[in-house]
């Protein structure tokens, strides 16, 4: 039965996602493509990003539900610092070919769900960088026409300046209890920068989340090679919960926040129903900042020896008195609101529930609520405390004078933060 109500769900999505254009967002168009991986290798789930002229490689990698082995090709495209397409030649930016056919694949061994599993690394000898700053990485199915499968963000960096960054409680006396506050200095002691209000381009991340991202575009303060971003209202950010989380590595024994797992045409999973955090006082605990581990217990391989499980969500709370809608969201979903991510208010239970088909490992997760003008909301079911960890993220985008593209010329993170 979960099997043919994930089918049922996939046709209809299948039929919507035929009629999608590109989004220069991470993003997938397929129900049948799930868990889509992007990574530094150097660190599992760390954000996608490559030190330009460097050793390091990028890992992707995805699942294809229909299995069998497809004519899958990816293609890369470089970006300008706000995630348009910046219209420079392929000649600009790569060394050899911008597009490649993905010839790695695997069949799934051992699982209810069958699947073909596809991985490739970047840069290779085929599709290599040779220039800074954001990317789009494309995949598609050559057929009679070209279907757009998934897009994925990566970033290219060529550390130019240098970036101190610190977490401070928020400077405004209301919110100093629920927000964090962002400062940082750039030095490019090695760098002309003629005119920073103009040149530079600065993002602030919280967690990896692009929709949580800040746009700096004026320091604060002018030194000589040392530019200041610490003005009192900018890159202030809500401090949010600390993740739920559970843990789905086995499917013959419930793990962490799992209530019965069953198995029939396919693996269900009921996690323990979620109840709202607004009104507790903050309470720490180990998580990993919204990211997931795909692992196994019952298997060896966790790639392709993982089987797929209907994960039941359910947030005990009372419905809303306005048309807002309530999302799960994590990196497992690059927090992408649509109709598999939203929860359906059920009035006899007085519950929102949702279920989601998921690949075995251990997840991270919140709530996320979205009122009728589209603005998100995290803490109306999560709370907001200015102790929570976070990760923090800064990007340093660079145009020289006459330039046609922007360079990322300085990335720097800082993990596990909270306000000093």
């Amino acid at each position: 039965m979960g099997r043919l109500i994930f089918l049922l769900i996939a046709c209809t999505q299948l039929a919507l996602a035929q009629q999608g254009t590109l989004v220069y967002d991470n993003r997938v168009y397929s129900p049948f493509i799930k868990t889509v991986q992007c990574y530094n290798t150097q660190k599992e789930q760390s954000l996608p990003i490559l030190t330009l002229n460097s050793a390091e490689l990028l890992h992707f990698s995805f699942d294809d539900l229909q299995a069998g082995s497809k004519n899958y090709w990816y293609e890369i495209e470089h970006c300008t610092a706000d995630w348009k397409p910046s219209g420079i030649s392929t000649l600009d930016y790569v060394e050899s070919f911008a597009e490649d056919r993905i010839v790695a694949y695997q069949y799934s061994s051992g699982t209810l769900q069958k699947f073909t599993h596809y991985s490739l690394s970047l840069s290779n000898e085929q599709v290599k960088m040779k220039t800074s700053g954001n990317y789009l990485l494309k995949v598609y199915e050559v057929g009679k026409i070209k279907k757009l499968l998934i897009s994925q963000r990566l970033y290219v960096v060529e550390n130019l300046v240098s970036i101190n960054l610190e977490v401070k409680p928020s400077t405004q006396v209301e919110e100093r209890a629920t927000n964090q506050k962002i400062n940082f200095t750039v030095t490019h002691r090695n760098l002309t920068i003629q005119n920073p209000n103009q040149d530079l381009k600065i993002v602030v991340m919280q967690n990896g989340n692009p929709q949580t991202a800040l746009k700096n575009s004026k320091p604060s303060f002018i030194k000589p090679g040392i530019l200041v971003y610490n003005d009192l209202k900018s890159n202030n950010f809500k401090g949010g919960n600390e993740f739920r989380k559970f843990d789905i590595r086995s499917l013959r024994y419930p793990g962490a926040k799992v209530q019965e797992i069953t198995k029939d045409s396919s693996f269900s999973a009921v996690l323990i129903p979620d109840l709202s955090r607004s009104s507790e006082n903050y309470s720490s605990q180990l998580d990993e900042n919204g990211s997931f581990y795909i692992r196994n217990q019952d298997g060896r391989t966790p790639e392709t020896e993982s089987d797929y499980v209907n994960v039941a969500f359910t947030l005990k709370a009372l419905a809303s008195h306005t048309k807002g809608e309530v999302y799960v969201l994590g990196r497992f979903n690059n927090y992408t609101l649509n109709a598999e991510s939203k929860l359906n208010y059920d009035p006899d239970k007085k519950a929102y529930a949702a279920k989601i088909y998921l690949k075995q490992g251990l997840y991270d997760y919140k709530y996320f609520y979205k009122d009728e003008q589209g603005n998100m909301d995290e803490t109306l079911y999560e709370g907001s405390y200015f102790e929570t960890n976070n990760d923090y993220q800064v990007f340093v985008y660079f145009r020289k004078p006459g330039s046609r593209w922007d360079e990322l010329i300085g990335y720097s993170f800082i993990k596990n933060a909270k306000p000093i």
